[in-house]
């Protein structure tokens, strides 16, 4: 008797759990390998990464030359695709920008970051109301929207809405 109470408390447990399983959904903002129109304000990649040299052209010879970097004027971008639409390609861009500008103003840290995003109106308008301190307004580019934030640590941070296409059929040089 006490077998047949065991064995049905662990069927009912064991269907339990697996009805649990199937109810559970993937939000509609999470997808793998399937296209979304997903409009929620948030950051989708990282963008760019900036940083301070004391000789841009010298640090730029030498991660090509070490590194193998296919670099530019402005540094080297990476090809790489996106993981909800493999055929399309999305980019990131490394720059050395020179010890002495102002491009990462107000913040005085080396090094500043540029994250991919969607939705950027929607984005700054919830970071406003939550308080974060945006620097000025959005800009707009034929490549691409940027707005510009400081964290809570000083770091100038740089929001990017990227048109990809525009940037693919510029060309140029990738890092792949």
């Amino acid at each position: 008797m006490n077998r047949l109470i065991i064995s049905l408390l662990a069927l009912i447990l064991i269907f339990s759990c697996s009805s649990q399983d199937e109810n559970k959904k993937t939000p509609s903002h999470i997808r793998i390998n399937n296209i979304t129109n997903d409009t929620i304000p948030r950051v989708t990649g990282i963008g760019g990464i900036f940083f301070k040299s004391k000789d841009p052209s010298v640090i730029k010879e030498w991660y090509g030359k070490n590194l193998g970097l296919s670099t530019d004027l402005y540094g080297s971008v990476f090809e790489f695709r996106n993981a909800n639409d493999p055929d399309q390609i999305n980019y990131l861009r490394w720059s050395p920008f020179e010890t002495k500008t102002d491009y990462f103003s107000p913040s005085v840290k080396e090094f500043m970051i540029n994250y991919r995003v969607q939705n950027i109106e929607g984005l700054i308008r919830n970071l406003k109301s939550n308080g974060v301190k945006v620097i000025g307004e959005i800009q707009k580019y034929e490549y691409g929207k940027f707005a510009y934030l400081i964290d809570p640590d000083g770091n100038k941070i740089e929001l990017w809405e990227p048109v990809d296409s525009v940037l693919t059929k510029m060309g140029g040089l990738t890092t792949k």
